[in-house]
C-alpha cells in the first residue's frame, strides 16, 4: 500500500542499456523511485503491474515500438491517465506531433540534460496533480472517485 509520502514512480522504457541505466541512476539520485523496461511489450506489462506515476518512453524500441505501446496504454482504462513523455533521438517537427497523436503527453529530444528531464517530469506530475484536484473539487458532496 502506498503512503502519501512515497516518492513518485517513474517507468523508464529504453532499449539502450547505458541510457536506461543513466536515466535510472539520475532519477533515483533526484528522489524518484524507478522501474525499467527494455521494449514496448515489457512497458505495457510493467505499467499494468506497477501503475507508475509517469512513463519515459523511447519511441524506437524492439518487439513493439514506443508509438504502439503508447497507443495501447492510452486506450486501456487502467493506464490511460498515466502521463507519457516520449524520448527520441529524432528532432524533426513531425515526430513531436506524431508522438502527441499517439497519446504522448510531452516530447523530449535525446540527448537531453538530466536536469531538463527531471524538470519535465516535475512539470508533468504537477499538471497531473492539478487536474486531479480540479476534478475532485468539481464534484462537491462526493466522497468516492
Amino acid at each position: 500500500m502506498d503512503t502519501p509520502t512515497a516518492q513518485p514512480l517513474v517507468l523508464v522504457v529504453e532499449d539502450y542499456q547505458d541510457a536506461r541505466e543513466m536515466y535510472a541512476a539520475y532519477l533515483s539520485f533526484s528522489g524518484y523511485r524507478v522501474a525499467e523496461a527494455t521494449n514496448g511489450v515489457e512497458a505495457i506489462e510493467k505499467t499494468i503491474e506497477l501503475l507508475p506515476d509517469i512513463i519515459l518512453m523511447d519511441l524506437a524500441l524492439p518487439r513493439m515500438d514506443g508509438w504502439e505501446a503508447t497507443r495501447r496504454l492510452k486506450l486501456d482504462e487502467r493506464t490511460k491517465h498515466i502521463p507519457i513523455v516520449a524520448l527520441t533521438g529524432h528532432a524533426l517537427a513531425g515526430y513531436a506531433e506524431g508522438a502527441r497523436q499517439a497519446g504522448c503527453d510531452a516530447f523530449v529530444t535525446k540527448p537531453c540534460l538530466p536536469d531538463a528531464l527531471v524538470a519535465e517530469i516535475q512539470r508533468m506530475l504537477s499538471a497531473k496533480s492539478d487536474s486531479g484536484s480540479a476534478r475532485k473539487s468539481a464534484r462537491p458532496g462526493r466522497t468516492r472517485n
